[in-house]
Parts: structure tokens; C-alpha cells; sequence
């Protein structure tokens, strides 16, 4: 039988993270918890399997993204995204729209 959604199996539109200045939204969840969704960034922090050190660079483009080609064209950045910056290629690692942040790891 059909009827109305209820309050738990709500769902809200994907952030589209894009390449620009900062800027973050605080969403209130499920359970009171809060999710940092970031709408838009143009650092990102680069872990470097190397040297093992971390540093936060800014990124130029946005080469490709796995979860759609047209992302690419876009400069939309989600998690597995490949983008340039000045210290060579990173592939994001977290989930931007739900963790808030921009973590990579430097890619040969």
C-alpha cells in the first residue's frame, strides 16, 4: 500500500562539491548529529606515500572523476575524483559532501 515518507527515510540532494573558494554548510542529522557539507573548496589536503608528510595545496583543475564524466568538465569534485595541483596529480579520498574536508593522496 503506498503511503507518505517517514521523518527517518528522508533524503537530501547531492553537495556537488565545485572548485571555488571555500564554503561549508552545517546540516543538523539523524540522532542530533551534525555533517559538514562542503559546497565548495579549492585546497586540498595531499598525503605524500613517500615522505610520509601531509600539506595543503591548491588545486588547479579537476582531470577526472569516476562517478560521471561530465564532473570533469565541471570541476565537481566527489571521492576517487583525480585532480592537478602544482605538486603534481591527487586522488581524493574522502567524501566531501559528508565529512566537510578534502583529503588526497599524491598520485605518480
Amino acid at each position: 500500500m503506498a503511503r507518505k515518507k517517514r521523518k527517518y527515510e528522508l533524503g537530501r540532494e547531492p553537495v556537488n562539491t565545485h572548485l571555488a573558494p571555500l564554503r561549508k554548510k552545517i546540516v543538523r542529522v539523524r540522532g542530533g548529529n551534525y555533517k559538514i557539507k562542503l559546497l565548495r573548496a579549492d585546497e586540498v589536503n595531499v598525503y605524500n606515500p613517500k615522505t610520509g608528510k601531509t600539506e595543503k595545496v591548491k588545486i588547479l583543475n579537476v582531470i577526472e572523476n569516476p562517478a560521471n564524466p561530465h564532473f570533469a568538465q565541471r570541476n565537481i569534485i566527489t571521492k576517487g575524483a583525480l585532480v592537478e595541483t602544482p605538486i603534481g596529480k591527487v586522488k581524493i579520498t574522502s567524501r566531501p559532501g559528508q565529512h566537510g574536508v578534502l583529503n588526497g593522496v599524491l598520485v605518480e
